[in-house]
């Protein structure tokens, strides 16, 4: 078929790669940062056309048939009725909208009818909070805004030379918290609950549908949100798991069907292949290990790693939830974390350490029980962040999962996922493809693959011990399910 190119605007940067459209295979790729500082809340949207000139730059894109887009999620663009943006973007996990999201809640009647309309629950991060922001801080913006972008959006739109038709794909919707998965369908009046009037939507189209063709005669996809094109990337299908382990972590699956949830902790948002991926994140992974290595004086995450090592499953009884943010999963927005089993034999660096490392495990193992709860087949997990490449982490990472766990190389996976987009939609529209079937690529190559085998027995042991702590410190944490 070719080759195709998929480009990832992330927070930070733009990354691009080519690909051959039928073997995934990546020819070529470029880089460039954003030209911002630091991460600010209002980013200029032509800040990541700048990145994207740049990264694109060399000739990186000659030959090209395709192009899918991957950008960070939760990023809104309001446009006027002329298509100029309004005022920048708002993107990220923007903490001035955390009183938007309860009023939003409260305005609609609770959870439970967020819930049952959308999916999931406003959150500070989501669109549909910074629009009810948006209203309250900046009304006349608000009131300039007719068209609501996200970040995919805008650059699909401008790559196509900005036409009167503008497009998004089931799972950059599912993000919004105006778009319901499970209908497949917009809520414009909770637009306007947020917002204070109607606005234009973009057009959702189909996993492999073409958003159009540049004057350049380039085959635009879809393009999707930075989470689904990873997934995609990474080639998950039923019974996958993916587990990211940022500071904050994140578990999400592939299913067959929307989920609702009224207690907030899963997001149930869409695919990038007609399937939905629900989600649910907990406030501490890393930064877990992080704090722990600073109260040993350790000068990183490998040395903590190596001392972990020394101890035993179970740390000697040494058990720590480590809700050192408040916690998400299980909700305990204002707890601090515990640490119990304190005895003469396990007040030892190494059983510290080791606690570190199984309390961080065993709070994504909460996350993954959310889910497979709600009837979520895991069979298999895939282990994403540097701290996935640690020993103590891949030690006891499958017990305590109770699964396969795979940690595959580092690679661009979104935009890898964009690439497969692309080819996808080239391949639907030479007639070569089946538009219900995505191209067969490799995914995750060169995956390092780790069993439970004897361990297991012993890793769920570990967790037991954990939940017991936890059950007893934070009763009733997980009875809202």
């Amino acid at each position: 078929m070719g080759i195709v190119a998929g480009l990832d605007s992330a927070p930070d940067f733009t990354r691009i790669v080519v690909c051959d459209a039928d073997t995934g295979s990546v020819l070529r790729q470029g880089y460039a940062p954003h030209p911002i500082e630091g991460r600010p809340s209002d980013v200029d949207p032509q800040a990541w056309l700048l990145s994207l000139g740049e990264a694109a730059g060399g000739g990186l894109l000659e030959g090209v048939q395709a192009i899918g887009v991957s950008a960070q999620r939760n990023a809104v663009v309001p446009l006027d009725a002329q298509g100029n943006t309004v005022r920048p973007a708002i993107v990220g996990a923007d903490k001035r909208a955390q009183v938007a999201a309860a009023d939003l809640i409260d305005a609609l009647g609770g959870k439970e009818a967020w819930a049952q309309a959308v999916g999931c629950v406003p959150q500070a991060a989501q669109p549909v909070t910074k629009l009810r922001w948006l209203l309250k801080n900046e009304p006349d913006a608000a009131a300039r805004s007719s068209v609501l972008l996200q970040a995919h959006d805008w650059l699909v739109w401008q790559l196509l030379g900005r036409p009167v038709r503008r497009t998004t794909d089931r799972g950059g919707a599912s993000g919004t918290g105006y778009w319901s998965a499970a209908s497949g369908g917009y809520r414009p009046d909770l637009v306007e609950l947020a917002l204070g009037h109607q606005v234009m939507l973009p057009e959702v189209i189909g996993p492999s549908d073409a958003a159009g063709t540049t004057p350049e005669g380039l085959l635009i996809s879809a393009g999707t949100g930075e989470t689904m094109a990873a997934a995609f990337g990474l080639g998950i299908g039923l019974g996958d798991a993916v587990v990211s382990l940022g500071a904050s972590g994140s578990v999400m699956a592939v299913h067959p069907e929307a989920l609702v949830d009224s207690s907030g902790m899963i997001t149930s948002l869409a695919d990038a292949t007609g399937m939905h991926l629900p989600v649910v994140t907990t406030l501490n992974a890393v930064r877990t290990l992080r704090g722990t290595a600073e109260l040993l004086g350790l000068p990183d995450l490998e040395a903590l790693s190596e001392l972990a090592m020394k101890s035993t499953p179970g740390s000697h009884g040494l058990v720590l939830l480590p809700y050192l943010e408040g916690e998400r999963t299980p909700s305990l927005p204002h707890t601090a974390g515990t640490l119990a089993g304190l005895r003469r034999e396990s007040m030892k660096a190494e059983h510290l350490a080791r606690a570190s490392f199984e309390g961080m495990l065993c709070g994504l193992a909460d996350a993954l029980d959310v889910l497979r709860t709600r009837g979520v087949e895991v069979r298999r997990v895939f282990l994403l962040g540097a701290a996935a490449e640690l020993a103590a982490v891949q030690a006891a990472a499958p017990a305590i999962f109770g699964a396969q766990v795979v940690v595959p190389q580092p690679a661009d996976y979104a935009a890898i996922g964009a690439a497969r987009q692309a080819a996808w939609a080239l391949g639907t529209q030479q007639g070569t493809l089946d538009p219900r079937i995505p191209p067969a690529w490799q995914g995750a190559a060169g995956a390092q693959v780790l069993e439970p085998g004897e361990e297991l027995a012993v890793g769920q042991a570990v967790r037991q011990q954990f939940v017991s702590v936890r059950d007893q410190t934070h009763p009733g944490a997980f009875n809202a399910r």
